[in-house]
């Protein structure tokens, strides 16, 4: 099958996630064994016993969604011919580590790293993120502007869906933003269970940190264009793809014009989501029309693939 992978990203975990591939597929076991080998710890064990409490904690929560999509990917490679990818956040680091740009060990210790560094700067400088229904994201951009001040500030992080935006940054701006977005006519402002104010500029701290960590990874080219979330432009060289990696950490998820791209390299392949959850399956229904989409997260949806 002619695929477009999309990875999914962080709030996309749940307890016992993966635990019914290792069960039935050897492919699926040996990555969630490696990834735990990589680590030093059982991420696995957090994974299906939990508790949940610890595994929705940023650095457990990347690595393990991660994890889960890797091995989806390691029972259904042989049946996928990928002529792209594209991840959600975290979910870029899978695409790149799923297609082979970089190694398993690399990418969950890389994605590990990233996630700490976050939890540190959300405790450092406390932030917070709320996703706005209703209201276009020029004009979500446009009142963020206008709230943030001297004290504060608030961006679009997220261009999820046409009508869904995601604001991250200092709690008080998020704040008043979602006072400001309600009055322009937004019909909904839902503040989200996050560990700080990421795709922010709050994050910077975490980019300096990070990047040294980034350049000492082996990246490889990808064997076919992975769409980046800070350009919605295909990447096919590693060196932009380090370069882009580095970026997405304050800079938006423009996915709206990810899938777009996405949809006009895909020549009429479908787009397999691979990993917990199955909501950029939903979003992309919501961005392109006639889109055909898999799921893909359990034991169950293989079978349903024959």
């Amino acid at each position: 099958m002619k695929a477009f992978l999309l990875c999914p990203g962080q709030g996309a975990q749940r307890l016992g996630m993966g635990k019914d591939l290792a069960e039935r597929f050897p492919a699926a076991r040996d990555v969630f064994g490696a990834v735990d080998d990589a680590l030093g710890f059982a991420l696995s064990r957090i994974m299906w016993e939990g508790p949940e409490s610890e595994l929705t904690r940023t650095h457990n929560a990347q690595p393990a969604i991660l994890a889960h999509s890797l091995a989806v990917h390691a029972v259904l490679r042989d049946r996928l011919e990928p002529v792209g990818a594209a991840g959600h956040s975290l979910g870029e680091y899978s695409a790149y580590t799923a297609l082979g740009a970089m190694t398993l060990e690399d990418g969950v210790r890389l994605v590990r790293r990233r996630a700490e560094l976050m939890l540190v700067a959300g405790e450092q400088r406390p932030g917070a993120m709320a996703a706005v229904l209703g209201l276009d994201a020029d004009d979500v951009t446009t009142i963020c502007r206008e709230v943030s001040n001297g004290s504060g500030v608030v961006v679009a992080a997220n261009m999820n869906a046409p009508g869904q935006v995601v604001i991250s940054g200092d709690t008080a701006t998020v704040a008043r933003a979602a006072v400001a977005l309600t009055t322009a006519g937004a019909r909904r402002v839902i503040g989200l269970k996050v560990s700080g104010a990421f795709h922010s500029p709050l994050m910077e701290p975490v980019l300096v940190e990070f990047l040294p960590e980034l350049e000492r990874v082996a990246l490889r080219d990808p064997p076919v264009p992975v769409v980046a979330n800070a350009t919605a432009e295909p990447v096919r060289d590693a060196t932009t793809a380090r370069q882009r990696l580095g970026e997405q950490l304050m800079a938006p998820v423009r996915w709206v014009e990810s899938m777009q791209a996405a949809a006009s390299m895909s020549h009429g392949a479908a787009f397999v989501e691979i990993g917990p959850g199955n909501v950029l399956t939903g979003l992309l229904k919501r961005i392109v029309d006639g889109a055909k989409t898999v799921n893909v997260a359990t034991a169950a949806d293989i079978d349903r693939m024959g």
